[in-house]
């Protein structure tokens, strides 16, 4: 409505036309609520409540002569109360916009006046004692404003003549060489254990060398035992070989030799006994006259050196039996056989009967004759 007003969260609405009475205010002020304001004869106004800032720049000298240059910052606000409110209206109403230069000038005024009584260590060690004297010093003061100061903060404290440079100069120097000796110490260590890297490294590799060296040695161990084994092996076999050679050797020369004198023992008693039955026949056979006798009886009589000269020949011959003993049986056999069969020979021609010859009864070969035992 046209003569109704409500005034904003941040606004005091201020009635003027009214009349008060006592020490009250001149005017009447509303907040957080409408009311209806009478035109021609009542008058609104807003006063606002919102939160302000200032910025404070200020030269200030300490107790010890240094020249500081000091920035802060202050946030403030017009009083809730009623009586906050009424003294901000009566000063800003019309120049609210001047509160920040204001407030600005009350806080620099209290900041010179404390800095003046401190030094510049202090100063740098407690800004938030700064900050606090000087809301506390201009309590007052704010308070007659209908301000109230809600928070101060120091943000920059420099000088031109490098006095504070020249207090951090020792500290800022130990920092620095405690960062070169903890950078150096690092090193070391880094070094110190690039070291023990490096000798566990060296050592690892050793033992692997000579893990690896032990494993190679085995197996050329194993290889030259196995060579030797094999080898050893092979001569036993060789030796057996060449022993069973001998032996079998022996063997069929003992057969040799003995099938050899078997032969010779039986040529002699194949001998002994042709000659005998052949000195017989050849005795009858000269008596009787016959000729054919007489041809056997000259057979009869080289007989011993055919034996002789096949007993010879056996004895020089370089004999090998296959068969072992049954081997040399079959060649005594095949001597016995040859001289039984000579014998026999030499046995039927002696048996056989003379024919009669044409001239009257055989008769005896001179030839024959000559040959016969004197």
């Amino acid at each position: 409505m046209l003569f109704w007003h409500v005034p904003a969260p941040n606004e005091a609405l201020l009635i003027t036309g009214s009349k008060r009475r006592g020490t009250e205010a001149p005017f009447r002020i509303v907040t957080g609520r409408g009311v209806f304001v009478l035109p021609i004869f009542r008058k609104a106004s807003t006063l606002s409540l919102a939160l302000r800032v200032s910025e404070i720049i200020e030269d200030c000298v300490t107790v010890q002569g240094i020249r500081l240059n000091v920035q802060a910052v202050a946030a403030f606000k017009v009083g809730d109360d009623q009586a906050s409110i009424a003294n901000a209206a009566r000063r800003f109403l019309t120049e609210q916009d001047q509160m920040e230069e204001l407030v600005g000038r009350v806080l620099s005024g209290h900041l010179r006046s404390i800095v003046g009584a401190l030094t510049v260590e202090e100063i740098i060690r407690e800004r938030d004692r700064l900050a606090q004297e000087v809301t506390e010093g201009s309590h007052s003061e704010m308070e007659k404003l209908g301000l109230i100061l809600d928070a101060m903060q120091i943000q920059e404290i420099a000088d031109g003549s490098g006095y504070i440079d020249n207090i951090a100069a020792p500290y800022s120097a130990a920092v620095a060489s405690q960062a070169r000796i903890a950078a150096a110490k690092s090193d070391q260590e880094a070094f110190e254990r690039e070291q023990q890297a490096a000798a566990l490294k060296a050592q690892y590799e050793r033992d692997t060398a000579i893990k690896h060296a032990g494993f190679q040695a085995e197996v050329e161990a194993y290889r030259r035992t196995t060579v030797a084994d094999a080898e050893a092996k092979a001569a036993r076999i060789q030796a057996d070989a060449q022993a069973y050679t001998r032996q079998a050797t022996a063997e069929g020369e003992a057969q040799a030799v003995r099938a050899q004198a078997e032969a010779s023992a039986y040529a002699e008693r194949t001998t002994a006994e042709a000659n005998a039955e052949a000195n017989a026949k050849r005795a009858e056979s000269l008596r009787e006259g016959n000729q054919e006798l007489i041809a056997a009886n000259h057979l009869v009589e080289v007989l011993p050196a055919i034996v002789e000269a096949a007993s010879r020949g056996l004895t020089g011959a370089n004999v090998t039996v296959l068969n072992g003993a049954s081997g040399v049986n079959e060649v005594l056999a095949g001597l016995i056989t040859q001289g039984a069969s000579i014998l026999d020979t030499a046995r039927r021609s002696l048996s056989t009967p003379l024919a009669p010859s044409e001239d009257g009864p055989a008769r005896a070969d001179p030839a024959a004759r000559s040959i016969a035992p004197s």
